[in-house]
């Protein structure tokens, strides 16, 4: 077996690692930092270990990365588009305000899934096979305040993973689409409000590979998380408002920019 696996140096991306490298899959690990990453290939102690070092948001890096490893393990069976970035973001102020990193989140949270994936499409299809994981977020349901960029990024995720499946219908192609409610990961370690439900970065990678194994065209963790991303796109707007009214006064506080 034969796994790509981008955002792979810490976190999620690093707990799905070591679990693919127990079942003695052969992989290509992609993420920003490569002493992170030789690290991590350390720590695997596995020979069949390959890692890259580049940002999901150059289109040439995921190109080459993806060449180099097609030429020496073949066509994967799964790719897992995991790598993400969480910034706080509030539209207005002097200048260009929090511009910059909107693009940023957009870059890496959306396009950084497209330019992972369309390298290793094309073997896919002659192969008749193979699994695309995108991983988005229950945060793509619903606006969240502070978050604008963060949750754009991710509605547009599930809108354009939805559109691939349908698209790759009948190629042999699989496509998964993760929507984790909150991973307590280095990520979210600085976020300033509560965290309901919160499970640990082992558990969502447990939750996460046995929805690649099953094929779901769609899985939301935990399950009380999943219940709350089903119901948000149905409570009125404004019962919606008024919530997050009495929230902010509770909690207000300034977004905090996180890796």
């Amino acid at each position: 077996m034969n796994i790509f696996i981008t955002g792979a140096s810490s976190g999620l991306g690093e707990a799905l690692a070591f679990r693919y490298a127990r079942r003695g899959a052969e992989l290509g690990l992609l993420a920003r930092r490569r002493g992170k990453l030789e690290s991590l290939k350390d720590r695997l102690g596995e020979k069949n270990i390959h890692i890259y070092e580049g940002d999901v948001g150059d289109a040439s890096v995921l190109q080459q990365a993806a060449h180099d490893f097609m030429q020496r393990c073949g066509v994967p069976d799964i790719v897992i588009a995991n790598a993400g970035v969480s910034y706080g973001t509030v539209t207005g102020g002097q200048g260009d305000g929090d511009l910059p990193v909107f693009r940023e989140v957009i870059r890496t949270n959306l396009l950084g899934i497209a330019n992972t994936f369309h390298p290793f499409i094309d073997g896919m299809r002659t192969a008749q096979s193979g699994t695309l994981v995108g991983v988005a977020s229950i945060a793509g349901y619903r606006g969240l305040p502070g978050s604008g960029a963060y949750s754009a990024s991710k509605a547009a995720a599930i809108a354009y993973l939805e559109s691939l499946r349908i698209d790759l219908q009948g190629s042999g192609i699989s496509v998964v689409t993760v929507c984790p409610g909150f991973i307590d990961t280095p990520m979210t370690k600085q976020n300033p409000y509560p965290m309901p439900f919160l499970v640990s970065v082992d558990k969502a990678a447990d939750l996460m590979i046995r929805a690649i194994d099953k094929q779901k065209r769609c899985c939301l963790f935990p399950w009380p998380m999943m219940l709350v991303g089903k119901s948000l796109p149905v409570v009125p707007d404004t019962i919606y408002d008024a919530f997050f009214r009495i929230f902010l006064k509770r909690f207000a506080t300034k977004p905090k920019k996180t890796k």
